[in-house]
């Protein structure tokens, strides 16, 4: 699974996108808003490790999660 953090500009706020091994797009949802995206997906548990990573990341990057 791939993690990409995506920049807002102006009134658009900051996004993550989860993306599979495949590159297709499993889950787009606010930085400050994970919990039913990651929910859905059933990542509830890995919420907080992987918003650490999230948050650590700057913007653009595309970082391999190991889940």
């Amino acid at each position: 699974m791939y993690v990409i953090k995506v920049k807002g500009v102006a009134k658009i706020p900051d996004y993550v996108q989860l993306r599979d091994d495949q590159f297709t797009l499993l889950a787009y949802f606010r930085v400050d808003r994970p919990d039913k995206s990651l929910e859905k997906l059933g990542l509830g548990g890995r919420a907080p490790y992987i918003m650490d990573i999230v948050k650590s990341m700057p913007f653009g990057q595309i970082k391999k999660l190991e889940l």
